[in-house]
């Protein structure tokens, strides 16, 4: 038997080791949360704006202390402000349980048949030269080219989506956004690459899929009403002339492992008329 002294020392040894390794479990969560959007770029300008509060506390240089002063003390409304999006989306992963859980069957499952749907209605169109663009959303949020479409909130199926991207219907005209396994909105607007080495050859659809992958994470899928053929787009990349199979990896590998392994559930798929 420890004398009681000591029990009660390791007790708060223990609850300090404990304690930290809460806190770092929620920070490496709030990580993974914020990972891949626009906020880890606003993240590393607090941190400059922290390091250079320090460093002019640390010299005496009083005018550069007292303005960084100032942003700090406003900076919580302005974070508020600024993070919105992601604190909206980490209180709804919170409320559904999923910060601090994993992937359940029922999503993995839901995955795979959200694949499958997509090569069932990419083949479709590509062999009767239906022009699509497909652009899956990964981490960084598309809410704002979700305001600029027309509401559906309806399953996706590759019927719907060979439905939407019809020529001379009211919706194919547009981007089509896929969340949590629903097309939230059709007929929304993606922005066009502004790349000046872009090939001539490559119309508006092309152009969308490479603007849309130089500012977010997506993965996008473009079909070609020309040609009928499948062309990929990942971190500003075109990968031209993919087959089948070639596509299928790419798709599990983003949504299926990649999200199998942060729980992210967003799908993206978007079109526009010429390319």
């Amino acid at each position: 038997m420890f004398p009681i002294g000591e029990d009660i020392q390791f007790l708060t040894w223990l609850g300090r080791i404990v304690d930290i390794l809460l806190v770092t479990y929620v920070i490496y969560k709030m990580i993974m949360v914020i990972r891949g959007t626009r906020a880890v770029q606003l993240v590393k300008g607090i941190t400059v704006i922290l390091a250079v509060w320090f460093l002019s506390s640390f010299f005496g240089l009083r005018t550069l202390q007292w303005i960084m002063s100032q942003m700090v003390t406003y900076g919580l409304l302005a974070i508020i402000i600024i993070f919105q999006p992601e604190l909206r989306r980490a209180l709804e992963q919170l409320g559904r349980g999923r910060i601090f859980g994993g992937r359940t069957a029922p999503e993995e499952e839901s995955s795979y048949k959200t694949v499958e749907a997509i090569i069932k209605s990419v083949n479709y169109m590509a062999k009767r030269r239906i022009g699509a663009l497909l652009s899956i959303e990964k981490e960084t949020g598309m809410n704002d080219y979700v305001e600029t479409g027309i509401p559906m909130n309806a399953s996706i199926t590759s019927e719907l989506l060979i439905n939407v991207f019809i020529p001379n219907t009211p919706l194919h005209d547009g981007a089509v956004i896929i969340r949590n396994n629903e097309i939230s909105a059709a007929a929304c607007y993606l922005p066009l690459s502004e790349n000046p080495f872009i090939s001539k050859e490559l119309g508006t659809r092309h152009r969308a899929a490479l603007g849309i992958s130089e500012v977010t994470d997506s993965l996008t899928i473009a079909v070609s009403e020309e040609t009928g053929s499948i062309s990929v787009t990942k971190n500003g990349d075109l990968h031209r002339d993919i087959d089948e199979e070639t596509l299928r990896a790419m798709l599990e590998k983003d949504l299926v492992i990649d999200q199998k392994q942060n729980g992210s559930t967003l799908w993206q798929w978007g079109g526009k008329k010429n390319g």
